[in-house]
């Protein structure tokens, strides 16, 4: 009955919410700290409680990078003064594992920290410096990547949640910030380090709402 029970569907629990803060670009334009949000960032979470140890999320979340090199601690980015802007879409799919059992359907709180890691997809306008300003590639791609990310979540009511969280997502690619341009007739525009890849920092909180029936938790 549990295994019928969890191939229909009907013993799982399931979250939908949303989450809002703030993001930062770790790349080759801007200041080099890394936690740094100086852009708002929102989108929509959804994850399905395995078991009171792990979930599978489903996120998607927008927000613009913005980078200035005066903010920097390198005085080579100081006195190059070059500004970045652009928008970033992500798609992420992962696990999200917490360090104590969370079974939404006992009494009382539950608080606990969690990890979380993943896949993500990023679609991103393409750009390159020309002349130390920033100019447009007319074209976007998508970068794929790996979200890592801390927090602490506790239930707020029976049905709602609250958590926050700290998350760094590398990515595979070098061109969210302009340093390296995609088409290989720019690439004289190129600037930085060419051998590390971009960064960014999502950094915020998420609201969810919980339904379905009460797990029949297997093991597995």
């Amino acid at each position: 009955m549990c295994v019928l029970s969890s191939q229909l569907n009907y013993g799982q629990i399931y979250e939908v919410g949303v989450f809002a803060g703030g993001s930062n670009l770790i790349g080759d334009v801007g200041s080099t700290k890394y936690i740094a949000p100086n852009q708002p960032a929102f989108g929509g979470v959804f994850k399905w409680n395995r078991s009171p140890r792990h979930s599978y999320r489903l996120s998607v979340i927008f927000s613009d990078l913005d980078a200035q090199d005066y903010k920097s601690d390198d005085p080579r980015r100081i006195e190059r003064d070059y500004s970045f802007n652009g928008s970033i879409l992500e798609v992420a799919l992962g696990m999200e594992f917490t360090f104590f059992d969370f079974n939404l359907h006992n009494d009382g709180n539950k608080s606990t920290p969690y990890i979380y890691t993943g896949v993500s997809f990023t679609k991103h306008d393409n750009y390159y410096f020309r002349n130390g300003i920033q100019a447009s590639e007319n074209t976007s791609s998508w970068a794929p990547g790996i979200p890592m990310a801390i927090g602490y979540k506790t239930t707020i009511t029976d049905h709602i949640l609250i958590a926050a969280e700290i998350g760094v997502r590398y990515t595979f690619s070098d061109e969210l910030d302009g340093n390296f341009p995609e088409r290989p007739s720019l690439f004289n525009y190129s600037f930085g380090n060419l051998n590390n890849n971009d960064w960014y920092m999502f950094t915020g909180i998420t609201l969810t709402y919980t339904f379905a029936r009460k797990p029949c938790y297997c093991d597995f």
